[in-house]
């Protein structure tokens, strides 16, 4: 994880589109505490650009025209383990984070490109993967349902609520600010899922990162 960044998050784009690259570069340079220092729309070049150390964030397309986002993600973070990856797509794709291999599973975001157009969820999804959280996109997050007999259709309602704002990326504060509750309230929903989900405190394992990647794999279409 990058919890130790102390500067402005240095991120990365890779973006084969270049009126998108520039825009998502623009937006991102233009944020306080953000700094694009590489934009580049293929994993050739991202490869060569990108030595261990260069950057804290990688916002990644899926689809680039000389290979493929997440196996490029891959590699990067297996070249610099702390890095964040932030995942866009133009489909719904994702699910494919739960097929990351384990060593480089945590630190992963996923944002739709049709759906997560938004400023605010893009620079949240950013400083999230800088510290090492996983976030999913909000929009396919709210038309997803638990799947019968899953450990998380066993949470209350309020418990699935703070369950999914977590996977948005929102801290207990904010979850409290989104729900009109405090944030003791929301801390002890959140003791709560982590139990009954089997999520365990261990502190070399992100505990909201492996209550996001269960929401993904215990849920489906409404």
């Amino acid at each position: 994880m990058n919890a130790a960044v102390t500067g402005p998050v240095r991120v990365a784009v890779v973006e084969d589109q270049p009126l998108f690259r520039s825009m998502l570069e623009r937006m991102l340079d233009d944020t306080d505490g953000l700094e694009v220092v590489v934009a580049t729309g293929s994993v050739t070049e991202a490869t060569r650009l990108l030595p261990p150390g260069t950057v804290d964030v990688v916002v990644l397309d899926v689809d680039l025209p000389d290979g493929n986002g997440i196996a490029l993600g891959v590699t990067l973070r297996r070249r610099q383990p702390g890095v964040g990856v932030l995942l866009l797509s133009a489909h719904d794709a994702m699910d494919l984070l739960l097929d990351l291999p384990p060593d480089v599973a945590a630190g992963w975001g996923y944002l739709s490109k049709t759906s997560s157009t938004s400023e605010e969820v893009l620079v949240s999804a950013v400083r999230a993967a800088a510290v090492g959280e996983t976030v999913l996109d909000p929009a396919l997050l709210a038309r997803m349902a638990p799947r019968a007999g899953s450990a998380v259709s066993r949470l209350t309602d309020r418990q699935y609520e703070v369950l999914r704002l977590l996977a948005e990326g929102l801290s207990n504060a904010g979850i409290g600010a989104r729900l009109g509750i405090t944030e003791k309230s929301v801390q002890n929903h959140v003791n709560a899922l982590y139990a009954t989900l089997g999520i365990d405190t261990d502190p070399s394992r992100n505990p909201r990162v492996s209550a996001a990647l269960r929401l993904l794999a215990e849920t489906g279409p409404a």
